[in-house]
């Protein structure tokens, strides 16, 4: 079975597809990972009474409960955001993914 040079161009443009797919799961999994680690910080915050501290770095600090409370807040809604991009990219990936294994899947089978 002989394949066309096109037809090849489109495999590895799918592969090449297929690893920039990993990659960006691989982002986002790390993304989940640190929203949900900072959604649990900020629950932990919650139940926590007046005196709290703050690990920067090596060290950790006291803190004023109500300035943590907000930047971690923020950073809820930065890494939310940052995943709602990865999920749209995502999706875009996929369907590009299908097109292309459908449009190789036809070319082979027609050769």
């Amino acid at each position: 079975m002989k394949i066309t040079k096109e037809t090849q161009e489109k495999i590895q443009e799918l592969q090449i597809l297929e690893q920039n797919l990993q990659a960006l799961l691989l982002q986002k999994q790390a993304f989940q990972l640190e929203l949900n680690e900072t959604e649990n910080a900020l629950s932990e915050l919650g139940k926590s009474k007046d005196e709290v501290y703050k690990i920067t770095g090596q060290i950790m600090i006291k803190a004023s409960k109500p300035e943590l409370e907000k930047e971690l807040k923020e950073k809820t809604d930065i890494l939310s955001l940052r995943l709602k991009s990865i999920e749209k990219q995502e999706s875009i990936f996929k369907e590009k993914l299908e097109k292309l294994r459908n449009e190789v899947e036809k070319e082979i089978k027609k050769g």
